[in-house]
């Protein structure tokens, strides 16, 4: 069975473009004009490959990224005609595979598009579950014991950089980068305040974390 291509793309005609190449290739892609459109994609089928525009409607393509990393290793190919080295270093940084400047070459789109599909990535649901929490990435709603549990932006984006790097130690600065884009970065109070709004809404016993570590004088560690 081929693989399955989403491109989210909001310009109608790239968007096609782009579809018809990859079928070309025997691929099966599937357009996607905003988020909201690839976020139901991505809640109702499996896909081995995203290409993503960073300017949307809706929102932002690196967002995007940073929300599929928190479940996925599904390689992701940015499209975009932001040349800035700034713009590329903050797209690779937040999860994307690799980056390709508009106008593009259709051969080239190709070769990458090729070379990211044979790297794969392992499969994954967009649903988490630990401890009494179940978060559901697409929707960016999360439960406990079966009741909706009501997250600001902020606590879940803080969330979900913290489950995409479970099990390692995350800094205060890489935190306070990742969830405010450096605002903060030399505020770690700022941070513990954060973190202790998701200890009270998801853990068992605040006062004795079992998913938020603390790692004491350098961040937090995520443990399932």
């Amino acid at each position: 069975m081929s693989a399955r291509v989403l491109v989210l793309e909001d310009e109608p005609q790239i968007r096609g473009m782009l579809c018809q190449s990859l079928v070309s290739e025997s691929l099966q892609a599937h357009g996607a004009g905003s988020l909201a459109q690839a976020r139901d994609a991505l809640g109702s089928e499996a896909f081995q490959l995203a290409i993503v525009d960073l300017g949307l409607p809706d929102g932002s393509g690196q967002d995007f990224i940073q929300e599929l990393r928190a479940w996925s290793t599904m390689p992701v190919l940015v499209l975009s005609a932001r040349t800035q080295e700034r713009d590329k270093i903050a797209a690779l940084d937040a999860g994307a595979d690799d980056y390709l400047t508009k106008p593009f070459a259709r051969g080239e789109l190709l070769a990458r598009v090729r070379a990211l599909l044979r790297r794969g990535g392992t499969d994954a649901q967009p649903v988490l579950n630990f401890g009494e929490v179940r978060v559901d990435f697409i929707h960016r709603q999360v439960w406990r014991r079966d009741e909706e549990v009501h997250l600001t932006p902020i606590e879940f984006q803080l969330l979900s950089v913290m489950i995409a790097g479970q099990g390692k130690v995350l800094t205060h600065r890489h935190l306070l980068r990742e969830v405010w884009g450096g605002a903060y970065v030399d505020s770690p109070h700022y941070l513990r305040i954060y973190v202790g709004h998701l200890r009270q809404k998801l853990e068992i016993d605040s006062a004795r974390p079992r998913h938020f570590i603390t790692e004491t004088g350098t961040g937090y560690r995520f443990v399932l």
